[in-house]
Protein backbone atom coordinates (compact mmCIF):
# COMPACT_ATOMS: atom_id res chain seq x y z
CA UNK A 1 0.00 0.00 0.00
CA UNK A 2 2.53 2.38 0.67
CA UNK A 3 4.20 2.01 -2.69
CA UNK A 4 0.82 2.30 -4.47
CA UNK A 5 0.44 5.92 -3.17
CA UNK A 6 3.34 7.37 -4.92
CA UNK A 7 1.29 5.61 -8.06
CA UNK A 8 -2.01 7.24 -7.07
CA UNK A 9 -0.65 10.20 -7.20
CA UNK A 10 1.18 10.35 -10.64
CA UNK A 11 -1.91 8.98 -12.16
CA UNK A 12 -4.26 11.91 -10.76
CA UNK A 13 -1.73 14.27 -11.58
CA UNK A 14 -1.76 13.40 -15.59
CA UNK A 15 -5.25 13.18 -15.51
CA UNK A 16 -4.95 16.88 -14.74
CA UNK A 17 -3.23 17.82 -17.43
CA UNK A 18 -4.28 18.53 -21.13
CA UNK A 19 -4.61 15.10 -23.35
CA UNK A 20 -1.44 15.91 -25.66
CA UNK A 21 0.61 16.69 -21.95
CA UNK A 22 -0.31 13.07 -20.94
CA UNK A 23 0.33 11.47 -24.06
CA UNK A 24 3.83 13.18 -23.97
CA UNK A 25 4.91 12.90 -20.22
CA UNK A 26 2.83 9.99 -18.62
CA UNK A 27 2.29 7.16 -20.74
CA UNK A 28 5.23 5.25 -19.52
CA UNK A 29 4.17 4.76 -15.97
CA UNK A 30 3.94 1.54 -16.77
CA UNK A 31 7.82 1.10 -16.23
CA UNK A 32 8.31 0.13 -20.00
CA UNK A 33 9.11 3.91 -21.32
CA UNK A 34 12.25 2.23 -23.36
CA UNK A 35 10.02 0.03 -25.39
CA UNK A 36 7.83 2.98 -26.20
CA UNK A 37 10.88 5.02 -27.35
CA UNK A 38 12.04 2.28 -29.59
CA UNK A 39 8.42 1.99 -30.85
CA UNK A 40 8.71 5.90 -32.08
CA UNK A 41 12.26 4.97 -33.41
CA UNK A 42 10.66 2.13 -35.60
CA UNK A 43 8.19 4.29 -36.88
CA UNK A 44 10.08 7.13 -37.87
CA UNK A 45 12.75 4.83 -39.96
CA UNK A 46 9.27 3.07 -41.92
CA UNK A 47 8.35 6.70 -42.79
CA UNK A 48 11.82 7.63 -43.68
CA UNK A 49 12.50 4.05 -45.77
CA UNK A 50 8.74 4.45 -47.02
CA UNK A 51 9.28 8.03 -48.39
CA UNK A 52 10.30 8.49 -52.35
CA UNK A 53 13.93 9.82 -52.82
CA UNK A 54 14.09 13.07 -54.56
CA UNK A 55 15.29 11.24 -57.72
CA UNK A 56 11.80 9.48 -57.87
CA UNK A 57 9.53 12.51 -57.75
CA UNK A 58 11.66 15.36 -59.22
CA UNK A 59 11.25 14.35 -63.32
CA UNK A 60 13.90 17.03 -65.69
CA UNK A 61 12.40 18.15 -68.52
CA UNK A 62 14.15 19.91 -71.67
CA UNK A 63 14.21 23.49 -71.38
CA UNK A 64 12.19 25.00 -73.61
CA UNK A 65 13.94 26.50 -76.86
CA UNK A 66 12.14 29.87 -77.05
CA UNK A 67 11.31 32.12 -74.62
CA UNK A 68 9.40 35.11 -76.34
CA UNK A 69 7.27 35.61 -79.63
CA UNK A 70 7.32 37.83 -82.26
CA UNK A 71 5.46 40.57 -82.22
CA UNK A 72 2.64 39.59 -84.26
CA UNK A 73 1.82 41.85 -86.82
CA UNK A 74 5.37 42.67 -87.74
CA UNK A 75 6.19 38.51 -87.97
CA UNK A 76 5.70 38.76 -91.70
CA UNK A 77 7.37 41.39 -93.99
CA UNK A 78 5.36 44.34 -95.49
CA UNK A 79 5.86 43.48 -98.87
CA UNK A 80 4.39 40.08 -98.27
CA UNK A 81 1.41 41.15 -97.10
CA UNK A 82 0.84 43.39 -99.29
CA UNK A 83 1.35 41.22 -102.00
CA UNK A 84 -0.89 38.28 -100.65
CA UNK A 85 -3.59 41.23 -99.36
CA UNK A 86 -3.56 43.89 -102.37
CA UNK A 87 -6.19 46.14 -100.87
CA UNK A 88 -6.29 45.27 -97.07
CA UNK A 89 -8.53 47.71 -94.87
CA UNK A 90 -5.51 47.87 -91.97
CA UNK A 91 -2.92 47.88 -93.99
CA UNK A 92 -0.84 46.88 -90.85
CA UNK A 93 -2.36 44.24 -89.56
CA UNK A 94 -5.20 43.82 -87.10
CA UNK A 95 -3.71 42.21 -83.81
CA UNK A 96 -5.66 39.54 -82.17
CA UNK A 97 -6.96 39.98 -78.88
CA UNK A 98 -4.60 37.95 -75.90
CA UNK A 99 -4.44 38.31 -72.42
CA UNK A 100 -0.74 36.90 -72.73
CA UNK A 101 1.30 38.19 -75.42
CA UNK A 102 4.36 36.09 -74.33
CA UNK A 103 2.37 32.68 -75.19
CA UNK A 104 -0.22 33.36 -77.69
CA UNK A 105 -1.05 36.20 -80.37
CA UNK A 106 -1.58 36.79 -83.70
CA UNK A 107 -2.33 39.07 -86.49
CA UNK A 108 -4.60 38.76 -89.55
CA UNK A 109 -5.24 41.17 -92.99
CA UNK A 110 -8.25 40.81 -95.47
CA UNK A 111 -9.76 43.20 -97.94
CA UNK A 112 -11.49 43.57 -101.40
CA UNK A 113 -9.78 44.27 -104.78
CA UNK A 114 -12.18 45.88 -106.85
CA UNK A 115 -11.15 45.52 -110.26
CA UNK A 116 -14.42 47.08 -112.11
CA UNK A 117 -16.05 45.22 -114.94
CA UNK A 118 -13.60 42.20 -114.37
CA UNK A 119 -15.10 41.67 -110.57
CA UNK A 120 -13.17 42.09 -107.29
CA UNK A 121 -10.41 39.42 -105.95
CA UNK A 122 -11.20 39.00 -101.62
CA UNK A 123 -7.90 37.95 -99.58
CA UNK A 124 -7.59 36.70 -96.10
CA UNK A 125 -4.58 36.19 -94.36
CA UNK A 126 -4.15 35.32 -90.37
CA UNK A 127 -1.60 34.32 -88.57
CA UNK A 128 -1.06 33.53 -84.74
CA UNK A 129 1.70 31.82 -82.46
CA UNK A 130 1.32 29.88 -79.55
CA UNK A 131 4.63 28.87 -76.99
CA UNK A 132 4.40 26.23 -74.61
CA UNK A 133 7.15 26.42 -71.37
CA UNK A 134 8.55 23.23 -70.31
CA UNK A 135 6.84 21.48 -67.44
CA UNK A 136 7.78 18.47 -65.07
CA UNK A 137 4.25 17.28 -65.04
CA UNK A 138 3.18 18.17 -68.18
CA UNK A 139 6.55 17.49 -70.09
CA UNK A 140 9.24 19.77 -72.32
CA UNK A 141 7.56 22.42 -74.05
CA UNK A 142 8.76 21.20 -77.78
CA UNK A 143 6.73 17.64 -76.53
CA UNK A 144 3.71 20.19 -75.90
CA UNK A 145 4.30 22.34 -79.15
CA UNK A 146 4.00 18.81 -81.06
CA UNK A 147 1.00 17.43 -78.75
CA UNK A 148 -0.73 20.64 -79.99
CA UNK A 149 0.45 20.48 -83.62
CA UNK A 150 -1.66 17.58 -84.09
CA UNK A 151 -4.71 18.71 -82.44
CA UNK A 152 -4.62 21.70 -84.29
CA UNK A 153 -4.02 19.81 -87.71
CA UNK A 154 -6.84 17.91 -86.75
CA UNK A 155 -9.41 20.83 -86.31
CA UNK A 156 -8.05 22.09 -89.34
CA UNK A 157 -8.89 18.94 -91.49
CA UNK A 158 -12.11 18.91 -89.90
CA UNK A 159 -13.71 21.94 -91.21
CA UNK A 160 -17.39 21.96 -91.54
CA UNK A 161 -18.31 22.13 -95.05
CA UNK A 162 -14.61 22.19 -96.66
CA UNK A 163 -14.28 19.77 -99.32
CA UNK A 164 -11.32 18.69 -101.58
CA UNK A 165 -9.23 18.12 -98.52
CA UNK A 166 -5.70 17.44 -98.95
CA UNK A 167 -3.23 17.34 -95.97
CA UNK A 168 1.03 17.34 -97.06
CA UNK A 169 4.08 17.71 -95.62
CA UNK A 170 5.92 20.67 -95.94
CA UNK A 171 9.51 20.67 -95.96
CA UNK A 172 11.57 23.83 -95.10
CA UNK A 173 9.14 25.60 -92.63
CA UNK A 174 10.47 25.14 -88.79
CA UNK A 175 11.06 21.76 -87.37
CA UNK A 176 7.82 20.10 -88.74
CA UNK A 177 4.76 21.31 -90.71
CA UNK A 178 1.82 20.44 -92.27
CA UNK A 179 -0.11 21.94 -95.29
CA UNK A 180 -3.74 21.72 -95.78
CA UNK A 181 -5.58 22.48 -98.79
CA UNK A 182 -9.41 22.68 -99.03
CA UNK A 183 -12.35 24.45 -100.56
CA UNK A 184 -15.23 26.03 -98.61
CA UNK A 185 -17.87 27.52 -100.20
CA UNK A 186 -19.29 30.67 -98.47
CA UNK A 187 -21.66 34.14 -99.02
CA UNK A 188 -22.38 32.12 -102.46
CA UNK A 189 -19.33 32.02 -103.65
CA UNK A 190 -16.29 29.30 -103.55
CA UNK A 191 -13.06 29.93 -101.38
CA UNK A 192 -9.67 28.73 -101.60
CA UNK A 193 -8.23 28.12 -98.55
CA UNK A 194 -3.75 27.32 -97.89
CA UNK A 195 -3.45 26.05 -94.38
CA UNK A 196 -0.57 26.00 -92.79
CA UNK A 197 0.66 24.21 -89.41
CA UNK A 198 4.21 24.12 -88.57
CA UNK A 199 6.28 23.79 -85.25
CA UNK A 200 9.80 25.75 -84.14
CA UNK A 201 10.95 24.63 -81.08
CA UNK A 202 8.29 25.02 -78.48
CA UNK A 203 6.59 27.43 -80.48
CA UNK A 204 3.34 26.50 -82.61
CA UNK A 205 2.81 28.82 -85.72
CA UNK A 206 -0.84 28.43 -87.40
CA UNK A 207 -1.33 30.10 -90.92
CA UNK A 208 -3.82 30.51 -93.12
CA UNK A 209 -4.65 32.41 -96.49
CA UNK A 210 -7.38 32.11 -98.29
CA UNK A 211 -9.59 34.05 -101.47
CA UNK A 212 -12.66 34.09 -103.52
CA UNK A 213 -13.40 35.79 -107.23
CA UNK A 214 -16.42 38.52 -106.52
CA UNK A 215 -18.99 39.37 -109.21
CA UNK A 216 -17.15 37.22 -111.74
CA UNK A 217 -13.68 37.27 -110.87
CA UNK A 218 -12.18 34.25 -111.51
CA UNK A 219 -11.63 32.30 -108.21
CA UNK A 220 -7.78 31.95 -107.27
CA UNK A 221 -6.18 28.84 -108.37
CA UNK A 222 -4.80 26.18 -105.46
CA UNK A 223 -1.35 26.55 -105.90
CA UNK A 224 -1.80 30.70 -105.62
CA UNK A 225 -3.20 30.35 -102.24
CA UNK A 226 -1.23 27.46 -100.99
CA UNK A 227 2.55 29.21 -102.64
CA UNK A 228 0.84 32.48 -100.91
CA UNK A 229 0.71 30.31 -97.65
CA UNK A 230 3.69 28.81 -97.38
CA UNK A 231 5.46 32.11 -97.79
CA UNK A 232 3.96 33.97 -95.51
CA UNK A 233 4.34 30.40 -92.72
CA UNK A 234 8.38 30.68 -93.52
CA UNK A 235 8.83 34.64 -92.59
CA UNK A 236 6.64 33.83 -89.41
CA UNK A 237 8.87 30.80 -88.30
CA UNK A 238 11.90 32.74 -89.02
CA UNK A 239 10.39 36.06 -86.98
CA UNK A 240 10.21 33.17 -83.88
CA UNK A 241 13.93 32.80 -83.95
CA UNK A 242 14.70 36.11 -84.79
CA UNK A 243 12.79 37.45 -81.74
CA UNK A 244 15.24 35.15 -79.49
CA UNK A 245 18.53 36.82 -80.50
Amino acid sequence: MQRTAPRLTRILACAAVPVMLVVAGCSSDSGDGGSGSTGSKDKAASSASAAPSPSQTTKTVEPAKFAKLPEACKAIAAATTSSLVPKAKTKNGTPAVSSDLGSRSGCSWNGLDDKGVKGSQYRWLDVSFYRYESDAALGSGQERAQENLAKELAKVEETPGATKVRTTTATGIGDEAKSVAYQLRKTNEDFVYGSIVARTGNVLVLLSYNGAGYAGATTPSDPTIMNGAVKAAKEAVAAVAAANK
